[in-house]
């Protein structure tokens, strides 16, 4: 993990951590403040507000509010000021910046936005962890319809996880500072931030080395340089060879697998397919090798020739004996591979056995059903996946509209860039394809989980609605053409 990238996400602790470590380095916590407090009201300004109605909270998050009053109202804005917790709560800047505010200071209430045509939310920060009390929840129900500007993150929703605390502000844009956290991307916080604005304050992008953190919103601004893109020296087998189990009823699940696993990069794509329904995919698959299995023994020579580097068990291939024994077969020649959809349901009553068989690069790829029958574990979706992958040694790539991928080593990304098109039959199976695409490629399965995900995302952006699963392979050479050539600023 890169720490000093744009993509690192920092927790509400590591965020702490970063503004001590400046103030530390000699830069004052009151500058901090006061050039964040100077951006949210730049946005407002930007924006075109008139009227703005600044809700400020106990601690920083409402130092910066009175900053941002500050400056609107010398722009010559319309600013009223709510504090909640009343004046002598204040501490250090936040006390300081309120001080500097010549106006009036008015009663928490829906009173305050009377006649507002936008809110700033500076109530409370990402560190919120108990729900909130009933005024600010007057306050939120009152504020219906009204634009809201939040501070560093809708008050309400917790940075680290995305959850409501009882109540949160709908925002139409959030603010925040140095670096996002996991809670802006993470689902049901994601759709509270509105679209969200990363401001540099003067935090010295040094201090994650000290930080180290350990996840990133996932994105070509964290491994773009390491897409395998072919070398001039290339030829077919030199980039690898993919084997995809295909079933004998639900065929279109792997032939779906296949052309993924082709588009991400695979030099050769082998697809081993019960013997009966070989004719089906030679018939589909002109540039697949149809590989005709009579047994389990049958497909674990498949797996003992030399260029094979990657495989990928589960699209189709029913809950059954057979599909048990692939897996099994699969892990046991170390090879590296992608569990997905049946793969994983397979082993809901014998998880053990599956963790304990993986001794190699694996990658599980279940959304919440499939991971509900291997682990029991609670809580938000980061911590997870991150146990999870620590329980089975698998990284873990838990999909849905914020997709998590976790590495058995605590590395996190979440990815991004999904759309609502892709909640469609088959569109899972591509990404596995994708996946197994790149392992084959020599990847490891973190970063090929993670480029797989954001393939995925993107080839959905360039279709748009309408979109069904066969689409999403042929979209594909236009995404890796923009990536090629890649800008970060169209990209990150």
């Amino acid at each position: 993990m890169r720490k000093n990238s744009k993509s690192a996400l920092l927790t509400v602790a590591e965020m702490y951590r970063a503004d001590a470590l400046a103030v530390a380095s000699g830069i004052l916590g009151e500058k901090l403040m006061e050039v964040a407090g100077k951006e949210v009201a730049d946005v407002v300004l930007k924006r075109g507000y008139q009227k703005v109605a600044v809700l400020c909270g106990p601690g920083n998050n409402g130092g910066d509010g009175f900053v941002a009053a500050r400056y609107l109202a010398e722009a010559g804005l319309e600013v009223k000021v709510a504090l909640l917790g009343g004046f002598s709560g204040l501490k250090g800047d936040a006390k300081l910046n309120a001080g500097r505010w010549v106006g009036d200071i008015m009663e928490f209430s829906p009173v305050i936005l009377t006649d507002a045509d936008c809110i700033i939310d500076a109530v409370f920060g990402a560190g919120l962890s108990r729900n909130l009390e009933n005024v600010v929840v007057e306050v939120i129900d009152a504020a219906d319809g009204i634009p809201c500007i939040a501070v560093d993150v809708p008050s309400g929703i917790n940075g680290d996880t995305g959850q409501i605390m009882g109540k949160a502000f709908k925002a139409k844009e959030t603010v925040t500072f140095f670096r996002p956290k996991p809670g802006h991307f993470l689902f049901p916080g994601r759709q509270y931030c509105g679209s969200l604005t990363v401001v540099d304050i003067g935090i010295p992008d040094v201090v994650l080395d000290e930080i180290n953190p350990k996840q990133r919103r996932n994105g070509p601004g964290a491994w773009e340089r390491d897409y395998p893109f072919p070398d001039p020296g290339d030829h077919k087998y030199s980039r690898g060879q993919a084997v995809v189990v295909g079933g004998s009823e639900m065929t279109g699940a792997a032939r779906l697998a296949v052309n993924g696993a082709m588009r991400a990069g695979a030099g050769i794509v082998s697809v081993a397919v019960p013997t009966e329904a070989a004719i089906i995919y030679r018939l589909s698959l002109p540039s697949a090798i149809v590989r005709p299995v009579r047994d389990t023994g049958t497909f674990s020579e498949i797996l003992e020739e030399e260029r094979v580097t990657a495989c990928l068990v589960g699209p189709g291939n029913g809950i059954n004996v057979a599909t048990r024994e692939k897996t099994l077969a699969t892990l046991r020649q170390k090879l590296p591979v992608v569990l997905d959809a049946d793969a994983i349901s397979v082993f809901e009553e014998t998880r053990e056995l599956l963790f304990d068989s993986i001794q190699s690069p694996c990658l599980l790829t279940p959304h919440e059903g499939e991971f509900s029958r291997l682990f029991e574990f609670e809580g938000d979706k980061v911590s997870r996946a991150r146990e999870a992958a620590a329980k089975s040694g698998a990284t873990i790539l838990l999909k849905g509209a914020d997709t998590v991928i976790a590495a058995p080593n605590g590395n996190v990304a979440i990815n991004v860039n999904g759309t609502p098109d892709l909640a469609t039959a088959g569109s899972g199976d591509v990404l596995a394809g994708f996946a197994v695409g790149l392992l084959a490629r020599g990847l490891d399965p973190f970063e090929a989980g993670c480029m797989a995900a954001w393939l995925h995302g993107e080839a959905a952006r360039v279709i748009g609605p309408g979109l069904i699963a066969e689409d999403l392979p042929d979209a594909v050479p236009a995404v890796l053409k923009k990536l090629k050539n890649f800008q970060r600023t169209d990209l990150q």
